[in-house]
């Protein structure tokens, strides 16, 4: 028996050996591509992982003289003051509010438009529709965020010109609550279809050419083939991409909301990403910004997991 025992552990041993002489001869062969990989892993390390040890200043009264380490422990003390704030609500909803509509309304456009695009035969008019609808993400969020404010000023802007030649008032867009959500869905809606629908052309270039042609002798319609072929055949890519829209619908993109946002909208548009701004920038409350921003990341979070579960449940694919 001892002498099996030994034998086993002797044979284990091999084999950690041999796993990790594999390791190192693929690592040899590829040292090409490690080498390309560093700086990719460099910045994940510098600017992903590293900040998270700074996460321990929503647990401590921080003090910038005194630093991480020096500052006191306070617990859960800015999670409780948060939840028991009039802001925490307001927040919650507007966060909510503002990322579900974004990804009910903005999710389906860019699948719409890879399958319209898909259907065209003309080639120049394809190529037309591709890149205008591809150059909003080639701008930064100032410039399209300033490209709205324009569009929209109660004086020279084109919206309110053509209501006033068509007999309406003039609308003050921008300082009014009602407004606010509407231009940001639709402002999203037209900055990322057109990338976002390079993704579902992608997967439908890689759709065989047989199965339409199949389709095409039994006698089916350009319509039945949308519905009976292209979708279900790029399906694994919706829901991919739905899972991801899922976990960051809670995160909101505070740069648009920042530029387009007010005093006079704060009710609207007011979310966690500005909120943390305001306290943490602008009053220097770091450790109170830190919290809310650590709580926004934990929802986000959440979100991402159960979409993932409940993806897998319902017999579809995951991220994992």
């Amino acid at each position: 028996m001892a002498h099996a025992d030994t034998e086993t552990v002797q044979a284990s041993s091999r084999s950690s050996r041999g796993r990790i002489v594999s390791v190192f001869r693929h690592m040899r062969r590829d040292r090409q591509l490690l080498i390309l990989f560093i700086p990719c892993l460099l910045f994940y390390a510098i600017f992903r992982y590293g900040p998270l040890y700074g996460m321990i200043i929503a647990f401590k009264d921080y003090s910038v003289f005194t630093g991480i380490l020096g500052s006191d422990w306070v617990g859960l003390k800015h999670f409780e003051k948060f939840f028991a704030s009039a802001d925490f609500w307001l927040l919650f909803k507007n966060t909510l509010l503002l990322g579900s509509l974004t990804l009910v309304f903005g999710f389906p456009f860019p699948i719409i438009l890879a399958i319209l695009l898909n259907e065209v035969r003309v080639k120049w008019f394809k190529k037309s529709v591709q890149t205008i609808s591809y150059l909003p993400a080639f701008l930064s969020v100032v410039i399209i965020s300033s490209m709205i404010i324009d569009f929209l000023s109660p004086n020279q802007g084109i919206i309110n010109q053509l209501l006033a030649a068509l007999g309406f008032e003039k609308i003050y867009f921008l300082i009014e609550p009602e407004w606010f959500r509407p231009i940001y869905v639709l402002s999203d809606i037209w900055a990322s279809v057109g990338y976002e629908a390079i993704i579902y052309m992608a997967a439908i270039a890689g759709i065989s050419p047989s199965l339409y042609e199949a389709a095409k002798v039994d006698g089916a319609k350009r319509r039945h083939m949308i519905w009976s072929i292209t979708i279900p055949s790029i399906m694994p890519t919706i829901i991919i991409m739905f899972i991801l829209k899922t976990g960051s619908m809670i995160r909101v993109g505070y740069e648009k909301v920042l530029l387009l946002y007010n005093p006079m909208t704060y009710e609207v548009s007011d979310v966690f990403s500005t909120y943390v701004y305001r306290k943490g920038l602008l009053e220097s409350n770091y450790s109170y910004a830190a919290a809310v921003g650590l709580f926004e990341a934990l929802v986000a979070m959440t979100m991402l997991l159960s979409a993932n579960f409940i993806s897998k449940r319902m017999g579809g694919n995951g991220l994992w």
